[in-house]
């Protein structure tokens, strides 16, 4: 039996990794999270509640459960907030990560860590989609913690493995926060008047794809960095468009802007879409297309 710990369990991919994982004989979970756990199953996993920026709290909760494996999830992805907020960005996003790395070397020296990254460390103006190996240069706040959390790995001597991904939608039990593809179809469901930007290129991913795309490092042993996305890059104006097709919703609600237009705190890169051919040559990676996405993500909604 191997022992997984995940970080950030109440999350979207947080919850997603340990339903897939309960699907597993061959592992035993423990599900950390600040506060109560969220999740609506409470059972065939140990929940603890962690501040991972607690140092102290991080090193007992290594040394009580001794992880094989832990898959990091926890972080402030508000981008705006993190721009406003930066020392609580840093501590989470940075500081807890040293935390980790440092509670492994002493309680766990083996411990396979996977820590969950994001395509804003690239600046966008390549034009074409991003491979492991291109250079990063985060233009925003969020996107200069999340390189710094990368290097924190890079220069342990952990066995590390970075998962980078993009635009993370779903759908999960108690719902703290909500994803672009929700955002808009609840707006359009109540008739509401979207601005939406033309002149961003994302590539939306399915959660439970990058749920997937991890636990396939970890059965793998895979060590460095891999791109875990959807499929298939688009505008968000084509996402959101997408989105009002898959549920019949009114698309004349939908009103094309401009990323200049939104007054945003923080500069989100103009494109950023990932070429996603190495995670499926060494792992076997097989996301969904974003129109298979959304019909899983259908079959999950609560019947209005």
């Amino acid at each position: 039996m191997k022992k997984y710990l995940i970080t950030g369990s109440n999350g979207l991919l947080g919850q997603k990794l340990v339903y897939e994982l309960l699907k597993r004989s061959d592992i035993e979970v423990v599900a950390t999270s600040v506060g109560e756990n969220r999740l609506i199953n409470k059972s065939g996993y140990v929940y603890e509640s962690l501040d991972i920026t607690d140092k102290k709290q991080v090193e007992n909760i290594f040394l009580k459960h001794q992880p094989d494996v832990v898959i990091n999830t926890a972080a402030m992805t508000n981008v705006d907030a993190c721009e406003t907020k930066r020392d609580e960005c840093w501590k989470l996003n940075v500081n807890a990560v040293e935390n980790i790395v440092d509670a492994i070397c002493v309680c766990s020296p083996n411990t396979h860590l996977i820590h969950l990254s994001t395509d804003f460390i690239f600046d966008g103006e390549k034009g074409s989609e991003y491979v492991e190996t291109d250079k990063p240069n985060p233009g925003s706040y969020y996107a200069l913690s999340k390189y710094e959390s990368e290097k924190v790995l890079v220069k342990s001597s952990i066995k590390w493995s970075v998962a980078r991904t993009i635009i993370v939608y779903g759908i999960v039990d108690n719902m703290s926060r909500s994803n672009i593809v929700l955002w808009a179809k609840d707006a359009l469901t109540k008739g509401q008047n979207i601005n939406v930007v033309d002149d961003q290129f994302r590539s939306p991913t399915l959660a439970e794809d990058l749920a997937d795309g991890c636990i396939l490092i970890a059965d793998k042993n895979a060590t460095g960095i891999y791109h875990l996305s959807g499929p298939n890059t688009m505008s968000i104006l084509e996402l959101v468009y997408v989105v009002a097709d898959y549920w019949k919703l009114d698309k004349s609600l939908i009103t094309p802007s401009k990323s200049t237009n939104l007054n945003q705190a923080a500069k989100r890169p103009p494109r950023t879409g990932f070429d996603i051919s190495k995670a499926k040559r060494e792992l076997g990676y097989s996301p969904h297309s974003f129109s298979e996405g959304l019909a899983i993500l259908d079959l999950q909604l609560p019947l209005s």
